[in-house]
């Protein structure tokens, strides 16, 4: 993993989660253009979401066997195909259609992150993994910005066209750069995605990892969700781009992912996760006042964003130094209990918001923050035994 090679990871993982986020901005286009109801048109990102969910179950787990030399651009060839048929939709119906297809192709960026661990030298996993991650980040950042503009300038199609040319063209490129691999021991489909259970069984380090990621990701989504909630109602009454240029502040996460990379690096992994929920549950307190200052809720967005991702990172690089033999298998654990926790955030956050408002869901985020702390401290003596930091 030379420095050339991860930026080239991280932009074709950026590039891969982005097309899970094309359409938020643009739904009320997609409504006039094939005469839904705009309440319609939100089930296309639900639809995305559960394509990558299931891609998640049924193809991360393939690299633990499979030479993703080969696996990976056929994966992001196939993505291609489905956002070009996309662009091309006559109806809603065949959109939703290509839109799940869409979310099951944008899972190559979590093929690329665990080959990334096998290939980087030991003391860097975390540094080349969180460099990875901060790809994904900015791409998930700027996708609404850039699907706006693009939008206004030339109309929705055009982001999928373009999405899809640059897919094929990266496709095109990893299967001439990418490394062939070792020879794997090939399993049976169905034994290898049961041994994902196995995987997270066997080890105690794994289950409180995850559970550990799972409230993060839990407060992350009923946070983002929460705060469109926020900031469309009384005093704000933003605009939807008001709304995402202050999503812009979260860039700060993705720069912050990489320094998480070398703390796991230099054996803080473990301490730096507890610090990391100290600063959320801080950050959750500045929320809980921030009602009707944008600045304070700035101020809060920097914070927390800093926080989850580098609780993120250090919870997948954990995952991969614990377990090195199942990598894709532990991905897949990861992302979709990952997948699970967000869409309970975004539950809670409608249902708080509903009887208690912001501050409700402040509250939340805070008992979920504190019983990740209980759990991290009630584990941490495991998690330093089990990869020795």
């Amino acid at each position: 993993m030379t420095p050339a090679m991860t930026l080239l990871f991280a932009i074709c993982c950026g590039l891969a989660v982005s097309n899970l986020y094309w359409a938020q901005p643009i739904l009320s286009e997609l409504a006039k253009e094939f005469n839904v109801p705009l309440g319609t048109t939100s089930a296309l990102v639900t639809i995305t979401q559960l394509g990558y969910g299931l891609g998640a179950l049924l193809l991360i787990p393939l690299g633990d066997t499979l030479d993703r030399r080969r696996l990976i651009p056929i994966t992001i060839l196939l993505n291609a195909c489905a956002l070009l048929t996309s662009a091309l939709a006559p109806s809603f119906t065949v959109l939703a259609i290509t839109f799940f297809f869409v979310g099951i192709g944008s899972i190559s960026a979590q093929i690329l992150i665990p080959f990334a661990g096998d290939l980087a030298k030991d003391d860097e996993h975390g540094k080349i993994i969180g460099s990875i991650v901060s790809g994904v980040l900015i791409g998930i950042l700027i996708s609404r910005t850039v699907s706006g503009i693009v939008t206004s300038a030339f109309g929705w199609r055009y982001i999928y066209f373009g999405s899809a040319a640059a897919s094929a063209a990266i496709a095109f490129y990893l299967s001439k750069v990418l490394p062939t691999e070792k020879y794997k021991a090939t399993t049976p489909y169905l034994k290898l995605i049961g041994s994902i259970f196995t995987a997270i069984k066997a080890s105690r380090a794994v289950q409180i990892t995850l559970v550990l990621s799972m409230c993060n990701f839990a407060v992350f989504t009923m946070f983002w969700t929460g705060i469109t909630f926020l900031l469309s109602a009384d005093p704000f009454n933003y605009s939807a781009s008001e709304i995402g240029l202050v999503g812009l502040v979260g860039l700060s996460g993705a720069f912050a992912a990489k320094g998480a990379g070398r703390l796991h690096d230099s054996g803080f992994s473990t301490i730096a996760t507890g610090v990391a929920f100290l600063v959320s549950l801080f950050a959750t307190a500045i929320c809980f006042q921030a009602t009707g200052s944008i600045v304070i809720l700035l101020i809060a967005v920097f914070l927390l964003d800093i926080a989850v991702q580098c609780i993120n990172v250090l919870n997948q690089s954990r995952l991969y130094a614990i377990a090195p033999d199942s990598r894709s298998r532990l991905s897949t654990s990861f992302v979709c209990s990952n997948f699970a926790a967000g869409a309970l955030g975004s539950f809670l956050a409608g249902y708080l918001w509903r009887y208690g408002g912001w501050q409700l869901i402040a509250i939340g985020q805070a008992l979920l923050t504190v019983m990740a702390i209980v759990i991290w401290l009630l584990g941490r003596q495991v998690l330093k035994v089990s990869f020795k930091s």
